[in-house]
């Protein structure tokens, strides 16, 4: 409660990308089963994603699209990373807020703060190269997840190395990296990260979705993107 009161309450401008890019450069993507547009997407290419996302942000006249949280995807169906083997149970709860933007684009810390774990997620659908950072604000202690950046954005990164705020610290990466999607950004938030290095879950179940969302706190509550 303590933090979510805190992340309700930051007043700073908080940007992901580069301050010149407005945030009336920014529209809402709804990526939910409830999109009836999504059933003639093919989720298994790349391409044919990219390519509805860059058509809806031309047609638009925007540059980033941004959404997700709590969102409910057909599109992690198509892999087995988002299978659990029991149950019958299976992860398609959007945890943190994804922002479409262009490859290599540079990604910035929107908190001072230090670097936790790194690693190469590289299975097919999972987050490719991500960052975790760790944070202590005015008593408010929590972590934040950069997902699917660059290959050479890992080669900057050294554990417990002082993150400043508004400073770079990595690029959005290919399809051929990131798990197979479009360029993006995935952003979230996090409160205990327990044991978890260099990943954490970004998509839940149904059945884990009341822990999540306590434990992962709307990324927008900082952002302050209009809502979908």
């Amino acid at each position: 409660m303590k933090l979510l009161n805190f992340l309700k309450n930051f007043k700073c401008d908080v940007r992901l990308f580069s301050p010149q890019i407005g945030k009336k450069e920014y529209m809402s993507l709804d990526l939910s089963t409830s999109n009836k547009q999504l059933k003639n997407i093919n989720f298994n290419s790349s391409v044919n994603f990219a390519k509805f996302i860059n058509e809806i942000l031309m047609k638009n006249n925007k540059s980033i699209a941004y959404g997700g949280y709590l969102e409910e995807r057909v599109i992690y169906s198509r892999s087995s990373n988002f299978k659990i083997g029991y149950e019958n149970r299976f992860r398609n709860i959007h945890l943190g807020i994804d922002l479409w933007n262009i490859e290599g684009a540079p990604v910035i810390s929107p908190f001072e703060g230090k670097i936790h774990s790194f690693k190469n997620n590289s299975a097919f659908g999972d987050y490719g190269p991500t960052l975790i950072l760790e944070h202590n604000i005015l008593g408010n202690h929590f972590f934040t997840l950069y997902g699917h950046l660059s290959k050479e954005s890992l080669l900057n990164f050294k554990i417990g190395k002082i993150i400043r705020s508004g400073s770079k610290i990595g690029n959005i990466g290919s399809s051929k990296v990131n798990g197979d999607y479009p360029p993006h950004l995935h952003f979230q938030i996090i409160s205990d990260i327990g044991d978890y290095w260099g990943d954490y879950p970004g998509v839940c179940s149904i059945e884990d979705l009341n822990f999540y969302k306590l434990n992962c706190p709307n990324p927008n509550l900082i952002l302050k993107l209009p809502s979908l």
